[in-house]
């Protein structure tokens, strides 16, 4: 449960915000950085969800130093978006908190001066599952028009230590993933796949030992199979969060903004 806060009186020339986005019941409040190109908009949007195997990490932390730089000038506002850690609460918190915000944008959409009908995700490991569920299950005033998934894990349900209840997935969920096969199933992006799913560019490193390529390829292949548009952009020698790419993350994040060009054409 949460409560929903209503927006700040905006300024005319709003280019970035920090808010208040909802309050869980026994939690700390969740805030939302709000990142607007100049001018009138509406301009799509573009949640970021960050990573840090859902123990760790910040909304405020990104993998490309310009991250926001970069998508603001191709025009696309930036949504950094807070959700509860797994030691404040397990899985499905965390969806809640996501959904949270897509329903707080979306309601305040033309104050903001965002498109309510133009909403991305980019997630990044564990950002990237909770992005992917978000694009997959989200509908009415959380849909999402499409999806930018980094070195993302799409089945938690087929993870090899199965019986460890000390594994950040196993804490997710709140328990080893072999007494919780159902959960971890509802938890997978791998197990959400419907034909009406938005499209997916998944972004992933050869190299990769924390999140192996394979289930890129078949997360790929299953969106594939249900008539779901899917690009891989593979990066060659790239281990985790991008270690030893050869290219610099922020070509990554510009093919990103070009897929979104692509599926979210303006209107």
């Amino acid at each position: 449960m949460t409560d929903f806060h209503p927006l700040p009186e905006p300024r005319a020339t709003l280019t970035h915000a920090n808010c208040v986005v909802s309050t869980p019941v026994g939690y700390r409040p969740l805030h939302l950085d709000l990142h607007v190109p100049p001018g009138d908009g509406p301009f799509p949007v573009l949640l970021w969800i960050h990573g840090g195997g859902w123990l760790t990490g910040s909304r405020v932390w990104t993998v490309d130093q310009r991250f926001h730089e970069r998508m603001v000038a191709r025009g696309y506002a930036v949504a950094d978006v807070d959700y509860r850690l797994v030691l404040e609460a397990t899985y499905p918190a965390q969806q809640a908190d996501i959904d949270a915000a897509v329903r707080w944008l979306r309601h305040h959409a033309a104050a903001l001066r965002i498109d309510p009908g133009r909403f991305a995700v980019l997630g990044e490991s564990a950002g990237g599952q909770l992005a992917a569920i978000a694009a997959l299950t989200g509908t009415g005033d959380t849909a999402i028009q499409a999806a930018v998934i980094w070195y993302g894990p799409a089945d938690l349900a087929g993870l090899r230590e199965q019986h460890d209840p000390f594994t950040a997935p196993a804490i997710l969920l709140g328990g080893p993933i072999a007494e919780r096969a159902a959960f971890a199933r509802l938890a997978s992006p791998l197990h959400n796949i419907h034909p009406e799913a938005p499209p997916f560019l998944l972004v992933h490193g050869t190299e990769d030992e924390t999140v192996p390529f394979a289930e890129a390829a078949g997360f790929a292949e299953a969106l594939r199979a249900q008539g779901v548009r899917c690009d891989v952009l593979t990066v060659e020698g790239a281990g985790h969060v991008f270690t030893g790419a050869a290219v610099e993350v922020g070509t990554l994040t510009e093919a990103g903004a070009d897929f979104l060009d692509d599926v979210l054409p303006a209107r």
